[in-house]
């Protein structure tokens, strides 16, 4: 049940209100004759305060100010026998939700306080929301062990309070989205919107409607104008994910947002001005893309102001570990399970494992195992076959044959060991493109080439 303060020196209005409140609308009341007895109890946390301007011992504007600055969204409502428009328009602006004159109005009254209440809860709400974002993008769940993502770390913390452009590079599923939320949500913008754009999922001659906005009949099926996500992230972050597809034309004009701080909606004339930080990802080389003019040379050094490297997966396997017991801990929380651990024979193969999809793949593999898993470790009898097998699946034609009924039989050993020869000599001895070719973990090739006694050198 919500609680109401009433704080009035009049006997006979406390009485009154008190009837209001507790026996007409229901609420808690607690009641007060004097200001300093009312802030005396102000940590107790009521959900609406009535409060009288003229009391005895402090003005209610001043203690109105002292409520504000101890809990800006408690809800006030002010009550005065004085009803000129000056002493509202006084509580007005120091942050009143309404104000009565004597004698109230009671239903005005009871309409007001409950709306009062109403956008209070909201405004609690949230705040709350907002705080439990804050936690999910600290950077204490950015499970890391590895030296090379402790470097991000610390490239990361030098970035949150100043607006420099952030560029975050690194393969899919490395996480770049949450290094990119971390930054937002633990930096000066934290209270602002922080709007998403995958520039490689939306088709090219959408995408600049979709950042500008555009205005009704700008094209065909434009019926309405539409808000661009730069608008919407005003004041705020806007993280523009795979920048490296963005259309080189549509390039030009995100150039001219960093410089100019403006744009214009497709198919208007209005310049609309901006205040946002720009954090852009890729896991393409963008360096390389400009060397193919798939990307201007300007654009990428503006972007670039801050570049901040992820590692792939493979590259830190030490991490491996660390994120299997931290996913294991998230799904048996989120599935109602109790998985223990893994056992040591699965957890060679996660720890030999590739991991093409990097934290991402990981992630998946850990609830679809523990969806899987009855007992109380995760075994390999429900890995994927892709992380289980050996096998060399990549020489074998779609229609599955290989040989015709006069062809010799060929030891199923014999034939691995070839196909891994070979596919080293197509490759020139590049392990990665290899392991590609074959459909296999680089540590599974290696392993292989060490047991077929294969010393490819070029």
């Amino acid at each position: 049940m919500k609680t109401i303060y009433i704080v009035d020196d009049e006997e006979s209005i406390l009485k009154m209100l008190t009837h209001w409140c507790k026996n007409q609308w229901g609420y808690n009341v607690k009641t007060f004759s004097n200001g300093k007895d009312f802030l005396k109890s102000l940590n107790e946390n009521p959900d609406l305060v009535l409060l009288d301007i003229m009391l005895p011992d402090i003005n209610g504007n001043e203690i109105l100010s002292k409520i504000k600055t101890y809990e800006p969204s408690l809800p006030v409502i002010m009550l005065s026998a004085q009803g000129s428009v000056e002493v509202a328009l006084e509580s007005i602006r120091l942050g009143a939700f309404d104000y009565f004159p004597k004698p109230i109005d009671k239903n005005r009254l009871e309409s007001s306080v409950r709306n009062a209440i109403k956008n209070y809860d909201l405004e609690r709400e949230l705040k709350n929301l907002k705080e439990d974002i804050r936690k999910e993008f600290s950077f204490d769940n950015i499970i890391s062990a590895d030296k090379k993502m402790q470097e991000a770390f610390r490239m990361v913390s030098k970035v949150l309070h100043n607006d420099i452009t952030v560029l975050i590079q690194g393969e899919s599923g490395t996480g770049k989205e949450l290094i990119a939320r971390a930054i937002h949500y633990n930096g000066s913008r934290k209270d602002a919107p922080f709007v998403v754009v995958n520039c490689a999922s939306i088709p090219r001659e959408l995408l600049e409607s979709e950042l500008f906005g555009h205005e009704k009949g700008a094209f065909t099926g434009a019926h309405q104008r539409k808000i661009g996500k730069f608008e919407l992230a005003n004041g705020g972050t806007i993280f523009l994910d795979e920048i490296g597809e963005m259309d080189i034309a549509l390039q030009a004009k995100i150039l001219r947002v960093i410089q100019e701080k403006e744009f214009e909606r497709v198919g208007g004339n209005e310049i609309i001005k901006t205040d946002v930080r720009i954090i852009s990802a890729t896991n393409r080389d963008l360096r390389e893309c400009v060397e193919k003019k798939l990307f201007r040379e300007d654009l990428y050094y503006r972007l670039s102001s801050f570049p901040i490297t992820i590692p792939p997966l493979r590259e830190r396997r030490g991490d491996i570990v660390v994120l299997i017991d931290h996913f294991i801990k998230k799904n048996n929380e989120k599935l109602g399970k109790n998985v223990k651990g893994v056992t040591k024979k699965a957890l060679k193969l996660l720890y030999d494992y590739d991991w093409p999809g990097n934290v991402r793949e990981l992630e998946n593999t850990i609830e679809r195992c523990i969806i899987l898993t009855e007992g109380d470790y995760i075994d390999t009898d429900v890995l994927p076959p892709s992380i289980t097998s050996d096998e060399i699946s990549a020489v074998l034609p779609s229609n599955g044959i290989l040989f015709d009924d006069n062809s010799p039989i060929i030891p199923l050993e014999k034939l691995k060991e070839e196909a891994i020869k070979h596919a080293l000599k197509v490759t020139d001895g590049n392990i990665v493109e290899a392991s590609k070719k074959l459909k296999i973990g680089r540590a599974t090739l290696y392993r292989l080439m060490e047991k077929y006694n294969i010393d490819y050198k070029k």
